[in-house]
């Protein structure tokens, strides 16, 4: 069996790491090894600062999404509704009006009276 040796904190310090070991370990000593384990194998110091938090990544994440959104609403606006309304405008038929193909074949039907008629001469008559 391993022996122990005691170490000293503030009261302070010692009561948040009891909270914490209570939280995430079994025993302080698995919660300080692992601990020291993370600080080696990641080849971090305690007092670096690793970056940016999850709240200010999520905020920044947010905003590109909200720019995303806006810009793929924008090529629905101008580019794929107007698209969509001519091809579907090319696909819809229309019954067409029926005309006559032949206008004079018409009015030749209506108009049965003669205009023109021919002179006739008297004289070859008598």
């Amino acid at each position: 069996m391993d022996s122990f040796i005691t170490i000293r904190f503030k009261r302070k310090t010692a009561k948040r790491f009891q909270e914490f070991s209570k939280k995430h370990f079994k025993t302080h000593t698995e919660t300080m090894e692992a601990i020291l384990d993370f600080f080696f194998y990641n080849e971090i110091s305690p007092k670096e600062k690793l970056g940016p938090t999850g709240r200010t990544i999520e905020a920044k994440l947010l905003k590109r999404i909200n720019a995303v959104i806006a810009i793929m609403r924008d090529v629905e606006k101008t580019q794929t509704k107007p698209t969509v309304a001519m091809i579907q405008s090319l696909f819809e038929t229309e019954q067409p009006s029926k005309k006559p193909l032949i206008v004079e074949k018409k009015y030749a039907e209506e108009k049965k009276e003669v205009r023109f008629r021919e002179k006739q001469n008297l004289n070859n008559d008598l």
